[in-house]
C-alpha cells in the first residue's frame, strides 16, 4: 500500500475564506467519493499556529504504484489541483505502508 501526503501552503495575501479557497477545499473534500483507487482519504485544514506549519493537508491511501498513477490522472484529481495551483503551493510525500 502507498500512502500519499500532500501538505499545502497558501500564497502570501490569500485567506482561507476566499471563494476560490472554499472552491478548492470542496473539490478536494469529494475526491475520496469520486476515485475508486482511493482506499482511505481525509483531508482538512491545520489547526495549529506554528511558523513551520503548512495551511492545509491531505493524506490518503492507494493499494499501488499503478493506482497512485490512475488517481494522479483522474480528472477529478487533476481539476483540483489546477483549482490549487493558483492560490497555493505543496510538498508531496509518497511512501509503502
Amino acid at each position: 500500500m502507498i500512502r500519499h501526503l500532500v501538505l499545502f501552503k497558501l500564497n502570501d495575501g490569500v485567506e482561507r475564506d476566499e471563494p476560490r479557497v472554499a472552491a478548492g477545499v470542496k473539490a478536494f473534500q469529494e475526491l475520496g467519493d469520486l476515485i475508486p483507487e482511493l482506499q482511505f482519504w481525509e483531508c482538512g485544514w491545520n489547526v495549529t499556529d506554528r511558523p513551520i506549519a503548512y495551511d492545509f493537508a491531505i493524506n490518503s491511501a492507494v493499494a499501488d504504484k499503478e493506482a497512485l498513477t490512475r488517481y494522479l490522472e483522474h480528472p477529478a484529481h487533476q481539476a483540483g489541483v489546477k483549482q490549487w495551483a493558483e492560490f497555493a503551493t505543496w510538498v508531496i510525500a509518497d511512501y509503502e505502508i
